[in-house]
This record gives C-alpha cells, structure tokens and sequence, in this order.
C-alpha cells in the first residue's frame, strides 16, 4: 500500500502550473459518447479519475489516441453498448462516480442508459435523483434493480420540456444537458448550475453543434438538433488546486507562484482567503502569495465570528472547505466552517485534533477553528486520507507539522492532484511515496 511519508516545517518557493480542472475533465470525457466523430482534448489531467474514465471508454469501444502529455483525441464511431452488461463494466463503474454522467450522453445518442450505482468519496450521501428526474421529464421510463443496484434509462427519442431542478446539482445539470442537446424541440432548464465547469461543456457543445443559450447563468434553453460533430477543447485550470496551493502556501509561510490560473473563472476564492488575511496578488493571469510569517482571519462588520460556508456557483465550492478548515488552524483569530452540502466532509477533523489543532465539532455540517498564529506548531501524526480533498488538507496539515508524518490511502489524493509529490518536492517539499 503506497504511503506519503512527509517531513514538515519545509518552506517552499518558486512556481507552479495547476493542472486541468478533474470535475471539467469528467464531464467533457463523458461528452465525446454523444458523437461519432473525432474530438480532440487539451490539458486533461493525469490523476486516477480521469485516468480510469478514458481506460472506461475505451472498454466501450471508444477509440482513444494520446497525442501529446496531456492531450488526447476520441471517437465513439463503434460503441459496444452490450459492454454495459459485463461484470467488468459494473466493476469499473462502480469505481468512479462520474461515470454515472454517460448515461445522458448514451440516452441522447442510442435511446439507452444502463449504470450500476457509482462510488466515489466517502463524504456522506450523495443523490442522484435530480439526474434521473430530469431524464424522465425528457421522456424516459426509469427503473433500478435493487438486487444488483443498477440503473436502466429508455426513450426512442427524447422530447424537450421545461424542469425546475430540486437542486443546483453540477454532474445532475452536466448529465441532463448532454440528453437535451438531441432532444426533440425546447427544453429549458431552471435552478441549473452554472459553475465554470457546465459553462465549459455548453461551450464544448455549442462547437460541436449544439444549440444551448444562457450559458453562465441558471436558466438554460436547449434547442434539440439531430446530430453533433467533432472539436477541440482545452480544459480550464483546476480552481481547486489553484486553492489548495493558496493554503499551502500560507501554512508554510512559503513564497509562491501559481501560474496561469484562469483568474476570471476562479470566482469568490480569491476573495475568501483573504478573509483568512492571506495576502495574494494578481499578476496577469497568475496569483503571487508573498511569505506570511502570520494571518489574521477578519471578523464581520458587527464584529461577530467570520463564517466561512460553501453555496451554489459563484458561491464558495463545497470541495475547497476542506482546505479552508486546514488552513485556519494556524491563522490567527476564530472562524466557523459551515459543510452545508455534504454530512460526513467534516469528519477528518479529528485527525488534525490529534496533531493539536483547536477545533470544536459542532455538529456533522459545522467545525469551530480557533486559530494557533504559527506560535504552536501541529504535531507530526500517522493518518488516513479519507478522501480527496480531506486528503490534500491532511497533506497541507503534515507539511506545516514538526517531524514526519505519514499519510495512508493516498490513492484519494492520486484521484484529484497529478504527481503531487513531485511537483511539491520541486519547489521545497519533503514527500516521499514509500510502500508498507
């Protein structure tokens, strides 16, 4: 089983690229089932979730072509949809919960979808009702087999309506939009998400012939053609990594460089951590975060505790309060973390208790974080990452410890950060990936 073993207290210096956005990846991968013509990809990352989708379509029939590091063409002329009857296909499946975004594509497509309950992080109960929903609003019969947990979507043609989402789900938006594009009229699409990463399919879509307008906002209207062709596409900067390395920056107290972050598409982060009082710079496209020996959290107007809480785009992303939580726990000042979206994300906390962080677990949505101000430095400790983004804040956390710690289940952090102990040890970091 591969460890991380990490010596702490290592400032870090220098510059560093995020890779392509894993949520984006998923999403535009899933997108080259809804034609037979080629597609070409830029910027995917090389991390186990992405990795694991392309080796899914592949079984599929997908043709797949890596034409560079991390660009790669696909052509779904020759889909073998018996495939979705294999133990194989349920094995691989069940693995990666975003393959449950290619039952959109594969019901606009051949009037089918077939999927076995997906799997994923372990961050408490994750729904997938909106994405069925929607695709019976479209015209589909749904059933679920509870014996063997599979799912079963059928329409010879899918006809446009109008939906008001029960929730701003992005992978629910993402997987009912790939079954509009082909509908049959208008279908239009209320309290849809509009992070950056559906803006980027729309916009993906719309080159391959689609006819999607109110793109970037919560109502979209989808106009159904016939068939869609081929394109490139070159995906954004992963926000979330851009945020990670905020945080470890600040944790560090380390000098660096993130470049070519896509500064417009990052939204309200940039703005969150500097309520942390980290101090950042926008430089072009890059963000500079000076060395800071210590950062103050700000309070509110009234003077009462700063809550730091994820909401729908452009509101803060659930998958970064992981981080915040981390990082807060040397800040100077007192903040309240509130996991509005998922009940078990929290939880992680008592491994960064156990390494001295002063926290109070309020309940499984809210965690108290009374910062140390760099005057008492986190113990080394042995912990497990339980998923992803707990796992880079226990990373962050070890990093800024005094000793060695070691991190198990790093296959969690491999799904979302490509070669992220190499690159970290290029600009300082001591990370070691050790087998026990």
């Amino acid at each position: 089983m591969a460890v991380f073993k990490v010596t702490g207290s290592c400032r870090m210096a220098g510059e560093i690229v995020p890779q392509g956005a894993k949520n984006e990846a998923l999403q535009i991968l899933c997108a080259t089932l809804l034609t037979p013509e080629k597609i070409t990809i830029r910027n995917l990352p090389a991390i186990l979730d992405v990795n694991n989708l392309i080796t899914l379509l592949q079984n599929m029939g997908v043709r797949v072509e890596k034409q560079d590091r991390d660009t790669y063409t696909f052509q779904a002329s020759d889909v073998d949809l018996g495939y979705l009857k294999t133990d194989k296909f349920q094995k691989e499946a069940t693995a990666l919960r975003g393959s449950v975004m290619i039952v959109g594509p594969l019901l606009a497509r051949f009037g089918y979808g077939y999927m076995p309950r997906p799997g994923g992080d372990k961050i408490g109960r994750r729904r997938l009702d909106t994405h069925f929903i929607g695709f019976q609003r479209l015209g589909a019969t749904f059933s679920y087999n509870a014996d063997d947990h599979f799912y079963t979507v059928e329409a010879p043609r899918l006809q446009g309506t109008y939906m008001l989402l029960d929730e701003a789900s992005v992978t629910g938006t993402a997987n009912i939009i790939m079954a509009a594009v082909m509908a049959r009229g208008i279908t239009t699409i209320y309290n849809a998400a509009c992070e950056p990463y559906v803006q980027q399919l729309c916009r993906m879509l719309n080159y391959m012939g689609a006819k999607i307008a109110g793109v970037g906002s919560n109502l979209l209207t989808i106009e159904g053609v016939d068939h869609l062709g081929g394109t490139d596409h070159t995906i954004l900067p992963d926000m979330i990594e851009v945020g990670s390395f905020i945080g470890m920056a600040a944790m560090t107290r380390s000098e660096l460089t993130i470049k070519n972050v896509s500064y417009d598409n990052l939204g309200i982060i940039p703005a969150q951590f500097a309520r942390l009082g980290i101090a950042l710079f926008q430089r072009g496209d890059d963000i500079y975060i000076p060395a800071q020996e210590h950062y103050e959290i700000e309070s509110f107007i009234d003077g009462s505790i700063m809550t730091i809480a994820d909401a729908p785009w452009p509101g803060l992303t659930p998958d970064l309060l992981s981080v915040f939580l981390v990082v807060a726990t040397q800040a100077k000042g007192t903040v309240l973390i509130h996991q509005k979206m998922f009940e078990s994300r929290l939880f992680f906390v008592d491994k960064l208790i156990d390494m001295g962080a002063q926290i109070i677990l309020c309940d499984p949505h809210r965690a108290t974080v009374i910062g140390h101000n760099h005057q008492f430095t986190l113990r080394a400790a042995r912990m497990s990452s339980p998923d992803i983004r707990a796992g880079i804040a226990l990373l962050i956390a070890a990093m800024s410890a005094e000793g060695d710690s070691y991190i198990q289940h790093i296959d969690q952090i491999d799904r979302g950060y490509q070669y992220i102990d190499r690159r970290l040890n290029a600009l300082g970091a001591k990370i070691e990936r050790i087998c026990e």
